[in-house]
C-alpha cells in the first residue's frame, strides 16, 4: 500500500506590494493551502490577498527572519513552499515539487534557482543566478530561519538538496523602486550591524563599495548583462556605501 502524497503549504510574506500580489498568489494556487502574512500594509495588499485565500494574518514587522517563522507557524502541513511577493512559481517548479513528494524526497530542504529580471532582462551574471540564498521548499521540522532583521540566514537539521526548475523574480520594477527598497534595507542592515556590536572603520565607506562593484561587474561578469548589468552593479555599490554611512551614523548616535 502506497503512502499518501504529503500536502503543501504555500507561505507568502507581504508589505505594501499591491502591484505584485495577484501574480504571486495566482502562481501558487496549486498548493493545498495558501497563507499570507502581512505587516499592516496601507495599500490594497491585504484586500487582494483575501481574494485568493481566507488565511491572511497580520503581524508587526520585527525582522524578516522572525516574520518568516511566524508565517510558518500558521501552516497546517509539514512541507512548506516559501515565496516572496516579487517571485512567481513556474509550472516547472510546481511539477518538480509534486514529483519529489510522489517519489519520496531525498532531502529535508531544497534550494530553488531563481531567474531574476531587471530592466526587462534576465540577469544571468552579477551573482544573480542561480541566486541560492536560502531553501524555499522544506520540511518545517527540519528548518528554521534565524531571527535576523534582514538577509536572514537559516538552520537546517537534515539534508540539503537542489531543484533544477526555476522560480522567476522581478525584485525591482524600476530604478525608483530599487532605490526605495535599498533605502529600507540599508537602514535594516545598519541597525542589525549595531545590534551585533560590529565595529565601524572609515575604510568601509570606500573599500566595501569598491569591492562590491569589482565583484559584481568584473568577477561575476556583470558586463555580460549589458547596460542593466552595469546599472545594477552601480546601484549595489551605492547601496553598500549608504549601508555603511548609516552604520557610522548609528554608532555615532550610540556614542553620544
Amino acid at each position: 500500500m502506497t503512502s499518501p502524497v504529503p500536502k503543501i503549504s504555500a507561505v507568502v510574506i507581504a508589505y505594501n506590494d499591491e502591484p505584485n500580489m495577484k501574480g504571486c498568489l495566482e502562481s501558487v494556487l496549486w498548493a493545498d493551502e495558501l497563507i499570507v502574512v502581512d505587516s499592516y500594509s496601507t495599500d490594497a495588499t491585504e484586500k487582494i490577498s483575501r481574494q485568493y485565500t481566507d488565511q491572511v494574518y497580520q503581524h508587526e514587522f520585527n525582522g524578516f527572519g522572525k516574520l518568516r517563522n511566524e508565517a510558518i507557524a500558521h501552516a497546517r502541513y509539514d512541507w512548506i513552499f516559501s515565496l516572496d511577493t516579487d517571485e512567481r512559481a513556474t509550472p516547472e517548479i510546481r511539477e518538480e515539487i509534486q514529483s519529489k513528494l510522489r517519489e519520496g524526497p531525498e532531502a529535508d530542504a531544497y534550494f530553488v534557482p531563481r531567474r531574476n529580471y531587471f530592466l526587462g532582462r534576465w540577469i544571468r551574471h552579477c551573482g544573480w543566478y542561480p541566486d541560492y540564498r536560502q531553501p524555499q521548499f522544506f520540511h518545517r521540522r527540519h528548518m528554521r530561519y534565524k531571527e535576523e532583521l534582514v538577509h536572514e540566514s537559516f538552520e537546517v537539521n537534515g539534508r540539503l538538496g537542489y531543484f533544477r526548475a526555476h522560480i522567476d523574480q522581478c525584485p525591482f520594477r524600476n530604478i525608483d523602486q530599487c532605490l526605495m527598497k535599498m533605502d529600507r534595507y540599508s537602514s535594516l542592515m545598519a541597525e542589525q550591524m549595531v545590534k551585533q556590536n560590529r565595529q565601524f572603520h572609515v575604510h568601509q565607506l570606500v573599500s566595501h563599495p569598491c569591492f562590491t562593484f569589482l565583484k559584481m561587474y568584473f568577477l561575476r561578469r556583470g558586463f555580460l548583462d549589458g547596460k542593466p548589468g552595469l546599472i545594477l552593479s552601480g546601484l549595489y555599490t551605492y547601496y553598500t556605501f549608504v549601508k555603511y554611512a548609516k552604520f557610522w551614523e548609528r554608532t555615532r548616535q550610540r556614542d553620544c
